[in-house]
């Protein structure tokens, strides 16, 4: 019959053939090819058939298999919802099947009803007419009724333990997190605490790196060397085209500007002071600086930040490798003695290309700018900028590896810690320059 609903079968086990109460095959139905019924396929002899109606004995591959019949599960059934009028209220009551599918169909007709029926005067709910409900039936009938249960319900066991489940998972669920907003005295404690906090972990990692290299000059076999050299190679050697490139713009634009000022006084050999001074004893210490910081501390501290996300920082602990020996001490050494190279080849370009600007602009030979440098720049002005050199790269490498270690094992944090480490680096690097200016401000410069 069209649209009838196919018994669902349970399986028992086999019957021992042969079957007493099984028709046989040609007779049950008729062969669908005659031909090949006929000549005994072995296919048409390996299809399952129904042979009884009463129990669904079913013949395949020459054994016998009773399935006992059910009635279906009526899965058809809409919810339905009726409400009764009475002396003290009304009373609500549900019928039908309050399944996921079933309201899927009624597309959330009953529901909306449901909701409209709660907001009067509810004696009672009625729900002992449901041929099944699920979570997603009790989940809507949670929400219209205020997620809690009614005064006046009537349940079975089955759909009061559905519920109390509900509830329970309901008192369980998070609170949505709480925006607090600040004022600027409190923002201001805030930044306060997290610089003392910064302090005090870069104060701890300097000393953890002079007790590792006090380590280090007792028993010189302990340390990584060939990561020492490494690290040189790539905050060196890799970086002097870039050094270069800056360099030599920064050389020209400075020397250019100087030209147009000097030239209204006639001071154009005044040119070789001014640039001498300059390159050899600021921005030659403060561009590598800046370039380190931007290419290497980023580099150090994306490094220690993927260590911490693949957790090979916890594996080395487990095996007792000291960070500060393996990680720390090798990158602080490294950048203490590739800086003052960096700093030397910064000022040789950047001299190279103030030196050329000047020709074309102020005719001035370069033959007597290389001359007349010495002279006119004491000696104590490159003694500062590479002990400058030597100060930052380890600033450098200790801001890097100290924010390399705060990450958390998420990729927002590392990208955050990165971000956060080059401005200290560069922040960090000021600082010391003003230091040096002050403390030396009688050297050099008479």
């Amino acid at each position: 019959m069209k649209g009838a609903v196919e018994p669902a079968l349970e399986s028992v086990p086999p019957v021992p053939a042969p079957c007493r109460n099984a028709l046989r095959r040609d007779a049950a139905a008729p062969a669908r090819h005659p031909a090949r019924a006929a000549a005994g396929n072995p296919g048409a002899r390996r299809r399952a058939e129904i042979l009884t109606s009463r129990r669904r004995t079913v013949r395949y591959n020459g054994r016998c298999h009773s399935f006992a019949n059910k009635p279906p599960l009526d899965f058809e059934t809409p919810p339905g919802l009726s409400v009764d009028a009475g002396g003290q209220g009304q009373t609500v009551r549900l019928t039908g099947q309050w399944t996921a599918l079933a309201l899927a169909r009624n597309r959330g007709a009953v529901v909306r009803r449901a909701e409209s029926v709660a907001t009067g005067s509810v004696s009672e709910w009625d729900l002992s007419g449901i041929g099944r409900l699920d979570h997603v039936g009790g989940q809507a009938l949670w929400r219209v009724w205020g997620r809690k249960l009614p005064p006046g319900i009537a349940l079975t066991a089955t759909q009061r333990t559905i519920f109390e489940r509900i509830e329970r998972l309901d008192s369980q669920r998070e609170a949505p997190e709480r925006i607090v907003r600040v004022g600027p005295v409190t923002r201001l404690g805030l930044m306060l605490f997290a610089f003392a906090e910064h302090l005090h972990g870069g104060i701890a990692m300097f000393g953890r790196v002079i007790l590792d290299a006090l380590s280090v000059l007792r028993r010189p076999q302990t340390m990584p060397w060939k990561e020492t050299s490494a690290n040189i190679y790539s905050a060196g050697a890799q970086a002097l085209p870039i050094t270069a490139l800056v360099a030599f713009l920064i050389g020209i634009v400075l020397s250019y500007l100087s030209a147009q000022q000097l030239q209204m006084f006639g001071a154009n050999r005044y040119i070789v002071n001014i640039l001498g001074l300059a390159v050899i004893r600021e921005l030659g210490p403060v561009l590598s600086a800046i370039l380190v910081a931007g290419r290497s501390g980023s580099a150090i501290t994306a490094q220690i930040g993927v260590m911490r996300v693949t957790e090979e920082l916890d594996a080395m602990r487990v095996m007792g490798i000291p960070h500060g020996l393996r990680l720390i001490l090798p990158r602080v050494l490294a950048l203490g003695v590739a800086m003052p190279l960096l700093v030397m080849w910064t000022n040789i370009v950047a001299l190279t290309g103030g030196a050329l600007a000047a020709k074309m602009v102020l005719g001035i030979d370069v033959n007597y700018f290389v001359r007349s440098l010495p002279g006119v720049v004491p000696i104590a002005n490159l003694y500062i900028g590479l002990g400058k050199g030597v100060v930052f790269g380890m600033l450098i490498a200790l801001v890097a590896c100290h924010f390399g270690f705060r990450i958390k094992a998420n990729s927002q944090s590392l990208g955050e810690g990165t971000t956060t480490s080059v401005v200290t680096s560069i922040t960090v690097v000021i600082l010391a320059d003003a230091v040096f200016a002050i403390l030396f401000q009688n050297v050099g410069l008479g």
